[in-house]
């Protein structure tokens, strides 16, 4: 008995070393080696050193489907978008409206305002990745040329992302993750998270205004380059794929609203609107698959299977006991504890992996709606504390760096520590109002 104890306690530790390796070397990204490649040799390792039988780690991967299709649609539509030129005219239209044409200066406060309500547009309805990825190089070109100092509006589409990734299920995938195989139908979501997720987008946009405001006043100083913004017309092409995607979110919506599972919904709408756009302009869609990070797909395969193997040696047990015991606290103090907590703890391992279990532990634990809730809250708008903290915040400092842009991480948490805090706060008071007035 002792000698099997003692085995098994060897088992435990390789298995906890090896996750914590993964996920540490994901994070610092050693000689710039891409995430998934330290993440897939930590799922390799547990299934060649069976600490994880190969069939329990091909369920692992099968457990994702929805959200890999939900992501390949997603990171699909955007390149399109992208290639269209939809981004480009929604960034330009903010410098526009900002006073970009006009021969005085732009406003600093005003183009940081419509940037921001673009990023919650792009967000709710097109998920954070395409808010981080896509959405930001264009906002980066349209500052640039507008003369202002681009670090404001490149954190508001950092912000935004993670702050209104809860106004809709399809706004982030991480959701799909927390609340997998029960997902509420989209009536008992507007009425659950419709006020908290404009309490926390509100509170974050106060909250960058507040860290910003030297930054921002002084844009209303700066001339746009040559007097006015260059005109940025959205072609005929660039229509039909904002109908596409208007079109494939009602599709979106209806099903979320029946409980449908909204990975394969996604992916086949954005393969038809795809191939519809691409024939009428008569260019091969092929290109736009390269452009689908399908290493983000592998990172979150892997991650799955670490995240697997932690359940395996007890951390499901663990979690769900901690949050049952958050269960009995007073309500507000076990909800913020839950989303203070697991806030923190998405910028040590991030947000997916931690999502993953604290997903599980929730539907372990036969949490009720307030604390899958809380739950939900921690894991979207804590990755706003950290560079590390969420996939999509990791995507966007990719995106800067592309551009040839260095944000640090200690510039990053600089801003993370005044605005991660205000947006939980302010979203547990509107899951708690809403709790109060009977909507969950």
């Amino acid at each position: 008995m002792c000698r099997a104890d003692e085995d098994g306690g060897r088992v435990t530790g390789a298995i906890l070393l090896i996750v914590a390796a993964s996920i540490l070397l994901m994070l610092l990204r050693p000689r710039g080696i891409a995430e998934v490649w330290w993440v897939g040799a930590g799922a390799l390792l547990l299934v060649s050193l069976r600490l994880m039988p190969l069939r329990l780690a091909l369920h692992a991967v099968r457990e994702g489907l929805d959200v890999y299709l939900f992501l390949t649609g997603m990171m699909l539509l955007s390149a399109l978008a992208e290639r269209e030129g939809v981004f480009d005219w929604v960034a330009a239209r903010a410098v526009v409206g900002a006073g970009g044409t006009e021969n005085g200066g732009v406003s600093g406060v005003k183009l940081f305002t419509l940037i921001y309500l673009a990023g919650i547009a792009v967000t709710a309805l097109m998920s954070n990745d395409a808010t981080a990825v896509v959405l930001t190089p264009a906002v980066l070109t349209a500052v640039r040329r507008a003369r202002v100092k681009p670090l404001p509006y490149l954190y508001a589409c950092a912000m935004v992302a993670n702050a209104a990734s809860f106004a809709l299920p399809i706004s982030n995938p991480a959701n799909l993750v927390v609340f997998r195989g029960r997902m509420p139908t989209l009536g008992h979501w507007m009425v659950a998270f419709g006020v908290p997720s404009l309490l926390s987008i509100a509170a974050t946009y106060l909250a960058l205004r507040v860290v910003f405001r030297k930054e921002l006043a002084q844009g209303d100083l700066v001339s746009s380059e040559h007097g006015e913004q260059p005109a940025v017309r959205l072609s005929a092409n660039g229509r039909m794929v904002v109908g596409g995607l208007a079109a494939m979110i009602a599709a979106l919506l209806v099903a979320s609203a029946r409980g449908i599972d909204l990975g394969w919904p996604t992916c086949l709408l954005a393969m038809a609107v795809t191939v519809m756009v691409s024939v009428k302009a008569r260019r091969s869609p092929l290109p736009l698959l390269l452009r689908v990070s399908w290493k983000t797909l592998g990172l979150v395969a892997a991650l799955f299977v670490l995240v697997d193997a932690m359940i395996g040696v007890g951390a499901l047990r663990w979690a769900s006991a901690a949050l049952a015991h958050a269960e009995v606290m007073p309500t507000a103090v076990g909800a913020l504890a839950v989303s203070f907590a697991i806030g923190l703890g998405n910028n040590l391992v991030n947000n997916l992996p931690l999502g993953l279990i604290a997903g599980a532990a929730a539907q372990e634990a036969h949490l009720k709606m307030l604390m899958s809730a809380a739950v939900m809250l921690g894991i979207d708008l804590g990755s706003n504390l950290s560079v590390t903290g969420s996939l999509a915040t990791i995507l966007w400092l990719i995106a800067l760096r592309r551009e040839g842009l260095e944000v640090s991480a200690r510039q990053f948490l600089r801003v993370g520590v005044w605005v991660m805090p205000v947006g939980i706060l302010a979203a547990v008071a509107g899951v708690l109002l809403m709790r109060g007035l009977g909507g969950m």
